[in-house]
């Protein structure tokens, strides 16, 4: 049995979250089925970087040690999430010219158009970075764009453009490192917008286009789809805590009280409410600034059909989709995973989606037969971390 475990752990500067699940058995939107959750508050993280790395153990251990206690099984290697301030992505254009004298393009004038890409990445852009994931957003033969596999096509010039996904160096090591030190070996890493994107976006609305927020206790990360790829992926250092601070300050109550009245569970006369919706909606309306300013900044502002899709344990303030609608003008709904647990107590649907897709790349990596062949991952090692071989070609 301990052959189709897969466990996800997602490390975030609020909760740590391990979803522990069967890939042998499926649920019924054949995702695989989920033995056990459980979410520990964190320490030792600050904006999703380690700050305090044995505290980080020990909350990842209690953690584990609880996602084991429910599963009944035993955790020996996990799937991990990379997200925090250190992550961003940048693109990158490279061209060559065919020399064959058939003209034809072959699998390796693309492996060497592709390594060529990652090498013009201007130095200073890729100081202290690790490059995660590279995906190639189109490609390009005698500046026409190719729709499909380019291999086996001719022409004289061959263009790429690449989509590089990156995180700080230390960060990733020092986040492998925790995990390890729990007692867990780390399989792969992926950034935490993508992993969440596995289970809350459709096929359609990566093709039609849409921006995926998860909305953290310090920090918001988006990314941005179009024709079924990620065009774009942005972390802002503001998230829900920003929210609880300025409930602290404005209606001068305790944090712990103001955590409370944010996610609703003190109600009553004790407050006004219209200076607390006032509170919340300025700090939203912040975060959503930020998000169309980057819209703006790659082009894709009030243009993505599909709208914004909110994750996250932020996610559940209310409100949040009228604010989002308003100010991004686009159409936009919270992200449901539907992990179909009992246990309500611990289960905040869209707060998981990081955890759970983080299974999904599992299933992909250890099985080699995804459920949408559109989301096709294979394995490297850790060190080199994923490579995108199938998932994105356009």
């Amino acid at each position: 049995m301990s052959r189709s475990i897969i466990t996800g752990i997602d490390i975030g500067t609020h909760h740590i979250k391990v979803v522990v699940a069967d890939s042998q058995e499926r649920n019924e939107k054949g995702f695989p089925k989920i033995l056990a959750i459980a979410m520990i508050e964190s320490r030792g993280l600050r904006h999703g970087y380690i700050v305090n790395i044995q505290d980080v153990v020990a909350c990842i251990r209690q953690a584990v040690s609880e996602a084991e206690k429910r599963a009944n099984v035993k955790v020996k290697k996990a799937f991990i999430s990379i997200g925090g301030i250190g992550l961003g992505s940048m693109t990158s254009t490279s061209s060559m010219i065919i020399s064959r004298a058939d003209l034809e393009i072959t699998s390796l004038d693309i492996k060497k158009l592709q390594e060529q890409c990652e090498k013009d990445i201007p130095a200073a852009a890729s100081l202290n970075k690790k490059i995660i994931h590279s995906i190639p957003i189109q490609y390009k033969i005698d500046g026409k764009a190719v729709l499909g596999k380019p291999e086996g096509m001719k022409g004289s010039k061959f263009e790429i453009k690449t989509l590089y996904i990156t995180c700080l160096e230390h960060h990733l090591n020092d986040i492998i490192q925790a995990v390890e030190e729990a007692g867990v070996s780390v399989q792969d890493v992926m950034a935490s917008p993508i992993a969440a994107s596995l289970v809350t976006l459709t096929k359609s609305q990566k093709i039609a286009g849409c921006v995926l927020a998860n909305v953290g206790a310090e920090t918001v990360s988006i990314a941005v789809f179009e024709n079924n790829i990620p065009v774009s992926l942005e972390v802002f250092p503001i998230g829900s805590t920003d929210i609880t601070n300025d409930i602290a300050l404005g209606l001068k109550v305790p944090l712990e009280e103001a955590e409370q009245i944010k996610i609703g569970a003190i109600t009553g006369s004790s407050y006004p409410r219209k200076k607390l919706e006032e509170i919340v909606s300025a700090r939203l309306s912040d975060i959503f600034e930020l998000i169309e300013a980057h819209l703006k900044k790659i082009g894709r502002n009030g243009l993505l059909p599909a709208g914004i899709i909110l994750t996250g344990g932020g996610s559940g303030l209310s409100g949040i989709e009228e604010l989002a609608k308003s100010a991004l003008r686009l159409p936009a709904r919270i992200g449901l995973v539907g992990l179909g647990i009992p246990d309500k107590q611990i289960f905040k649907d869209s707060a998981w989606a990081v955890s759970y897709g983080l299974c999904i790349l599992g299933v992909h990596a250890d099985e080699d037969t995804p459920i949408d062949s559109s989301t096709r991952i294979f394995e490297h090692s850790k060190r080199t971390v994923i490579a995108w071989l199938k998932q994105f070609l356009p």
